[in-house]
C-alpha cells in the first residue's frame, strides 16, 4: 500500500464526512442553537419587561399609597371638625336650655314673690283691722295708739 493513495482515501473519507456533517448535522444543530438562543433572548426580553412592569406597579402602589393616607388625613380632618361642630352644638344647646330653666326659675320665683306678697298684704290688712279694732276699744289715746302701732311693727 501506498502511503499517498491511503492519504488521498482519508482525505475523500473526511470530505464525505463533512459534507454530510454540513448536510445532515449541521443544520439541526445550527437550528437548535438559534432556537435556543431566541429562547434566551426572548428570556431576558421577558425578564427586562417584568422589572419595567414590577417598576411601574411599585411606583402604582407608592401612589395608590400616598392616596390613601391623602384621604386618611382629609377623613380624619373631616372627623375632627365634625366632633367640633357637635361639642359646639352641644354647647349651644345646653347654654340655651340653661336659659330657659333660668327664664323658668325667675318666673316661678316671681310667683312665689307675688304669692308672698299678697299674702303678706292679706296679713297686713289683718293686722291693720286688727290693731284698729285694738286702737277703737282703747281710748283714743295718743301715746297709747303709738304704742300699739309700734307694737304691730314688730310682729310685723
Amino acid at each position: 500500500m501506498n502511503i499517498n493513495m491511503t492519504l488521498i482515501g482519508q482525505t475523500i473519507a473526511f470530505a464525505i464526512f463533512v459534507w454530510f456533517c454540513i448536510k445532515y448535522v449541521w443544520p439541526p444543530v445550527s437550528n437548535a442553537l438559534a432556537e435556543r438562543q431566541k429562547k434566551i433572548a426572548d428570556g431576558l426580553d421577558a425578564a427586562s419587561r417584568a422589572t419595567r412592569d414590577l417598576e411601574l406597579a411599585q411606583e402604582r402602589v407608592e401612589q395608590t399609597l400616598r392616596e390613601s393616607k391623602e384621604q386618611a388625613s382629609q377623613i380624619l380632618e373631616q372627623a375632627n371638625k365634625r366632633s367640633s361642630q357637635m361639642v359646639e352644638e352641644a354647647r349651644e344647646q345646653a347654654r340655651v336650655e340653661g336659659e330657659r330653666i333660668v327664664a323658668s326659675a325667675r318666673a316661678e320665683i316671681e310667683q312665689e314673690v307675688n304669692r308672698a306678697k299678697d299674702e303678706l298684704r292679706a296679713q297686713v290688712s289683718r293686722l291693720a283691722v286688727t290693731g284698729a279694732e285694738r286702737v277703737l276699744e282703747a281710748s283714743i289715746d295718743e301715746k297709747a295708739h303709738r304704742k300699739l302701732l309700734d307694737q304691730l311693727a314688730a310682729e310685723l
